[in-house]
């Protein structure tokens, strides 16, 4: 078993660091670097094999994983907008893929769960309509977590001290889904 973790956006934050906190300057490419890799740490004290990438080139991190022929595929991400009143999760499958929808599924229940996040709920990618890139192009079950808003107070606060509980709660959602 395989698991590919995709960290969001680049490493250093060059050229693109992802969204970033105006109040304390926190970014998204450190955030999803982090809990990969704590997460892929986890993943392996139970015996399951990963691989962590950051890149800003979607097209080569699709290509690395399915070439690796990886069995899942988690990329994940801080979400961002304009206003400081959103907050919470929410985890991407794509369009058609069962086996995605329920790896979503039990990644968001063990996050809202242990994290005590605003369940925003699994979001279905429809290619061609909002098809989020590294999930329509995968050839594995592949999702895309949205672990909270760095853009919201309390969620930055979250993503910045509980990096290490996003972790094991990813870990768990995979091994509840295996």
């Amino acid at each position: 078993m395989m698991v590919f973790i995709n960290a969001g956006h680049a490493p250093n934050g060059h050229p693109d660091p992802g969204a970033c906190s105006r109040s304390t300057g926190l970014r998204e490419c450190d955030v999803a670097l982090k809990v990969g890799e704590l997460t892929a740490k986890y993943l392996n004290a139970v015996g399951i094999e990963t691989v962590v990438f950051q890149n800003d080139a979607l097209s080569e991190v699709c290509h690395r994983a399915n070439k690796l022929e990886a069995d899942l595929f988690i990329s994940i991400h801080c979400n961002s907008v304009e206003s400081p009143y959103a907050e919470g999760t929410e985890t991407w499958y794509c369009s058609g893929s069962e086996a995605g929808r329920l790896l979503a599924e039990c990644i968001q229940d063990q996050i809202v769960d242990s994290m005590n996040t605003v369940d925003r709920g699994i979001k279905e990618a429809v290619p061609g309509k909002n098809g989020l890139y590294v999930l329509t192009n995968t050839d594995m079950p592949a999702v895309l977590v949205e672990l909270a808003f760095i853009s919201n107070e309390d969620d930055e606060k979250l993503l910045r001290n509980n990096q290490d509980d996003f972790a094991r709660a990813i870990a768990r959602g995979v091994t509840d889904y295996l």
